[in-house]
């Protein structure tokens, strides 16, 4: 659903997945080939909400007032309010990034970390615990980030398909298609 709000309606690149049941409001921009999944809430009426070119952003998720790169992947039911979040990151299910806080490129925020607010998550380091103490990531936390994405690349151009075919009215009895 697209909710205008205060002058500002949501703008959607034509190739993204948004599902039926997401809700954006207000100043939001998804940009191309990301993918925004059921009941997630983007809301832009503080400031804006923009979603980087082959972004995921899985369900139960809020993003309020925040910004993420390209290839970002946001794990299921985490919040980001009032943050940036640059490119080639995966932020884990359940976790938060506060207010002010930057997550910068190829970082893992683990599963229920909390980044506290005007904290920055050092390029290439695993945010964890809470709140969020900061180590260098591991290679196979690297690859991570990479395989997380590319599932959720393929995964919603299959999902924007069946959503298609799952709303396409059927032909009436007796009528030819």
């Amino acid at each position: 659903m697209r909710i205008p709000f205060d002058g500002s309606d949501p703008e959607v690149a034509d190739d993204a997945y948004v599902s039926r049941t997401a809700v954006l409001s207000g100043d939001v921009t998804v940009a191309s080939g990301a993918s925004v999944w059921p009941l997630v809430s983007l809301r832009g009426d503080r400031g804006p909400v923009a979603v980087g070119e082959e972004t995921n952003v899985q369900e139960f998720t809020t993003l309020h007032g925040a910004e993420l790169g390209d290839r970002v992947s946001v794990g299921h039911g985490a919040v980001v309010d009032f943050a940036t979040v640059a490119d080639d990151v995966l932020v884990g299910m359940q976790s938060s990034v506060l207010q002010g806080a930057t997550v910068e490129s190829n970082c893992l925020v683990a599963a229920n970390a909390v980044v506290p607010s005007g904290t920055t998550v050092p390029e290439g380091h695993l945010a964890y615990g809470t709140p969020a103490e900061t180590r260098p990531l591991t290679d196979g936390q690297r690859e991570q980030i990479s395989q997380v994405h590319e599932h959720y690349a393929t995964l919603s151009k299959r999902f924007a398909r069946a959503e298609t075919d799952a709303y396409r009215v059927p032909p009436e009895r007796g009528s030819e298609e």
